[in-house]
């Protein structure tokens, strides 16, 4: 499996520090990088996730990072990462 994120999700994480940065940096790096860190699981145990049926027929899924959820997609050999949030923002 290959592993991809894709600009959503990289401005998602952006957007996630700028946040965090402006209360505690150090913190908003250790978050960070326990998000960038955790879809490594994706690679071995790609269904892992929720399926997220709203999507048919594709395969996209849902995991929680601590406070995060993460939704991602599932193409032949690459998943894909979609989008990530904080589980208190209104989405």
């Amino acid at each position: 499996m290959e592993l991809k994120w894709t600009s959503k999700a990289l401005s998602d994480i952006a957007r996630l520090y700028e946040f965090l940065a402006t209360v505690n940096r150090p913190a908003a790096a250790h978050t960070v990088q326990q998000l960038t860190a955790a879809p490594g699981i994706l690679l071995t145990n790609p269904r892992i996730g929720e399926r997220l049926e709203e999507f048919e027929p594709r395969d996209v899924r849902r995991i929680l990072i601590g406070h995060y959820e993460m939704r991602y997609e599932i193409q032949d050999s690459t998943v894909y990462l979609l989008r990530l949030w904080h589980t208190r923002e209104d989405r």
